[in-house]
């Protein structure tokens, strides 16, 4: 291993606006389940089937009827 290495030719993540972000979000437990039981159906994790979910929603610019009473 070096005791110093050169870094001045070094270009930036062209991937590192693609990455995910890391953020903690309560959930309530019926939703969990619901996302859980459909990610064991056709196997692939909760967690990234919710992000498949959300990614959804935003790039078709749904919203939600939210009418408060």
């Amino acid at each position: 291993m070096r005791d110093e290495y050169d870094f001045s030719k070094a270009r930036k993540n062209p991937y590192s606006t693609q990455l995910k972000k890391s953020i903690t979000i309560r959930l309530d437990e019926d939703s969990v389940i619901y996302f859980k039981a459909i990610s064991e159906e056709i196997g692939i994790p909760y967690q990234t089937l919710i992000n498949l979910y959300l990614r959804d929603c935003a790039t078709s610019h749904r919203k939600l009827n939210l009418n408060w009473k």
